[in-house]
């Protein structure tokens, strides 16, 4: 009987997927920060399926957002496992998520830092308000970055990824005080951070939602904070609805932060 058991528990594990073990994260995970609204969650293959008038993804996973065992994603039960599209699946939960920058980003960069750890944070429709000191998306996104940390049993913050604004671009008033509202965001998380130098790297708008579009992008491109970095998506190619980026977009504009901007990492 005993030997029946023994065989049993072995078959079973055998069969049964790896968990990922807190062994796995080395001390020195180079973790990154993916921050603000739908385009950074990814919406990249997201169409609206009109036999069932519902949004759905198309699955397709190109070469740049391959899984890597070495990339690590935090899930929203702050738990490190192997990180695959969509990052942001139960994160922006109620929003249907596809491909995003956030893998792309990270098999470009993982060669250079071993095991990489990405928190992602984003929720689609957000207003830069939102994410201000105090309000919950930034509470949250602090929360998870400190957890990041933490279970990874030390490690470092390499850089936040940061892509929002095209909510901001229906009010003038939030237009007209983007700038302001976003360097007062990346010096908070800085501070609470505990990292004054941190990279931030964010994306000027491709289009908007409203039509102080040129607004809030000027207020990106002349953000005049130290090792804060942009990457200028206005061009490339959207899906039907307009406002979101496609997946090769998303590729696009992760590759640009290394071959145009060639941005130091933390």
């Amino acid at each position: 009987m005993t030997k029946i058991f023994y065989y049993f528990f072995i078959i079973i594990f055998l069969q049964s997927p790896p968990h990922l073990q807190s062994q796995t994260i080395t001390r020195n995970i180079s973790i990154f920060i993916l921050a603000g609204q739908s385009n950074m969650a990814g919406r990249g293959g997201v169409y609206n399926d009109t036999a069932t008038n519902t949004t759905v993804w198309d699955g397709v996973i190109p070469p740049e957002c391959r899984s890597n065992p070495s990339i690590l994603r935090l899930t929203s039960k702050l738990e490190w496992k192997e990180a695959k599209e969509p990052l942001h699946v139960d994160i922006d939960i109620n929003k249907t998520n596809g491909v995003g920058p956030g893998m792309p980003f990270a098999n470009r960069v993982v060669n250079r830092f071993g095991q990489v750890g990405l928190v992602p944070c984003s929720i689609g429709g957000t207003k830069l308000s939102q994410w201000q000191k105090g309000e919950f998306l930034y509470e949250e996104t602090v929360k998870r970055a400190k957890a990041a940390m933490a279970s990874g049993g030390g490690g470092s913050y390499r850089a936040v990824l940061w892509y929002q604004g095209e909510s901001d671009t229906v009010d003038m008033v939030d237009a007209s005080v983007y700038k302001k509202r976003l360097v007062k965001f990346f010096s908070d998380l800085r501070n609470d951070l505990q990292h004054p130098n941190l990279p931030i790297i964010q994306v000027a708008l491709a289009t908007g939602a409203g039509p102080y579009l040129d607004a809030v992008r000027k207020a990106q491109l002349t953000t005049d904070l130290e090792n804060v970095y942009c990457v200028d998506a206005r061009g490339l190619p959207l899906e039907p609805d307009g406002l979101h980026l496609t997946t090769s977009s998303q590729i696009v504009t992760e590759t640009w932060v290394y071959t145009k901007r060639k941005c130091p990492l933390a």
